[in-house]
């Protein structure tokens, strides 16, 4: 970003009357940590850098300092590390009238483009290889969350039991709930406008309580900036009107998982060109689109871990339950992980259908990313489509397209891939897999329900 459009930038806020910013950064659980800053300490920043701890990517999504990562530890002493404001990413906050809101970074050491570790950063390597290759990337996130009449406070009194779901009953594309509460519905549709994560549609899934969002499509890392800022202002939407908003795989056995599906299509940087349809071939897919979801679903086992971060990603992953099992793909199937989407030259997509909604946003994209543009590279060939039920045929795939059961054995997989080192780099590769092993031995060391219903008096 140009000194000029930082006080270009800088200008208008102070011509708002802006007196503060508030500013956020996603870790590697893609949770957006931040502070505000006076407006004296936000023009250094914009115009120069600024810092922020380095222990932010050195904790978990419980503030738990890593004991196997070596980026942040006790012996480094938790300094700062350069941050940087993307200028670009300005927005005003709806329910903070007067304060600008920005997307930020950590600074690349010096001599280097990228930073190693940062979630956003690590997008625009990929990203950067991909414009090298003469594509341009557009993404779409769509999440599905549930929604809780309950406080932070009540769930916590209630140990997450017995939760009051903002509707009824499992009632999915319902026009009655969205009647009803349209209030709700067209005060979220303006709150997402106002932070420019605008949402092209928004409905309620099959579950109680539980809402579908498809946040438009942008080009590059903007649409992870988007996806990012909407699973955290959702959560503020929701929390300021007395609910609770849960972006979690699954939270129950009784109803499916919430996904968090990405679509991607290239596009070429000097026509404009979809390059992912052309007329008269299966589902309107080019060769190169072949080329690129080959790579994926040859690579998606060794990216599970990126995809599925969380030891409740896992609970999400059952057959029958509306999320994939294995490394399929099919035309127009949401059955399998791959499902193009048939469409004109302006629509025509494929979509990830393995990432959930506790995925980070930057790194599901990265991953996603990279994996097909390794297929183009190789020239890689896909297996045929599966047509029906993709559950019915995975018993009879090999190991490479089955995927891991849990998330210790993702990050096993994830430490070990080549591909993954080479696109995302070996210093992400080591940090990110460390941070998931650590986050297995959290869950392994926990007693749960389950164990004590199950043993207490009985054994």
């Amino acid at each position: 970003m140009t000194q000029k459009s930082a006080e270009a930038v800088l200008r208008e806020i102070k011509e708002r009357g802006a007196t503060r910013i508030k500013l956020g950064i996603a870790d590697i659980d893609g949770v957006l940590r931040g502070k505000y800053l006076a407006i004296e300490k936000a023009e250094a920043t914009l115009l120069s850098s600024g810092g922020f701890c380095d222990c932010i990517f050195g904790w978990d999504s419980a503030d738990q300092l890593y004991d196997n990562a070596s980026f942040s530890s006790w012996d480094k002493g938790f300094a700062d590390v350069p941050l940087r404001l993307d200028p670009e990413s300005l927005r005003w906050l709806p329910d903070e009238p007067g304060t600008p809101y920005f997307i930020a970074e950590l600074a690349p050491p010096a001599g280097a483009e990228f930073h190693p570790i940062c979630p956003r950063n690590v997008l625009k390597r990929v990203l950067g290889r991909a414009a090298a290759l003469g594509y341009e990337v557009c993404f779409s996130f769509e999440y599905e969350f549930f929604v809780f009449r309950e406080t932070p406070e009540s769930l916590r009194a209630k140990n997450y039991r017995d939760l009051v779901p903002f509707t009824p009953g499992m009632f999915g594309y319902s026009i009655l709930r969205s009647g009803v509460h349209s209030g709700v519905f067209q005060d979220l549709l303006d709150h997402c406008a106002a932070m420019r994560t605008d949402l092209e549609g928004l409905h309620t899934e099959t579950g109680p309580g539980v809402l579908e969002a498809a946040v438009r499509y942008s080009r590059g890392v903007d649409a992870a900036d988007r996806a990012a800022l909407f699973k955290t202002f959702a959560k503020v939407f929701f929390q300021r009107r007395g609910c609770v908003a849960t972006f979690m795989a699954k939270w129950s056995n009784d109803y499916p998982g919430q996904s968090g599906h990405l679509h991607v299509s290239l596009w070429d940087r000097q026509s404009g060109k979809n390059l992912f349809h052309k007329d008269g071939t299966r589902g309107n897919l080019s060769p190169l689109a072949e080329s690129f979801v080959a790579g994926q679903a040859r690579h998606m086992r060794e990216m599970c871990a990126v995809i599925g971060p969380t030891v409740n990603s896992y609970r999400r992953m059952v057959k029958g339950a509306w999320a994939p099992t294995a490394a399929t793909w099919g035309i127009d199937n949401r059955t399998v992980a791959l499902r193009v989407v048939p469409g004109s030259p302006q629509s025509q997509r494929v979509e990830y259908r393995l990432a959930a909604a506790d995925g980070n946003p930057y790194l599901i994209a990265a991953a996603a990313l990279a994996s097909g543009l390794e297929g183009i590279e190789k020239g890689l060939r896909p297996d045929e489509p599966v047509r029906g039920n993709a559950y019915e045929v995975q018993d009879a795939l090999p190991v490479e397209m089955k995927l891991p059961p849990t998330l210790r054995e993702a990050a096993e997989i994830f430490r070990g891939s080549e591909m993954a080192r080479r696109w995302l780099g070996e210093e992400f590769v080591d940090h990110f897999a460390a941070t998931r092993e650590w986050e297995t031995r959290q869950f392994e060391r926990a007693i749960t329900d389950w164990e004590l219903k199950r043993y207490f008096e009985i054994i």
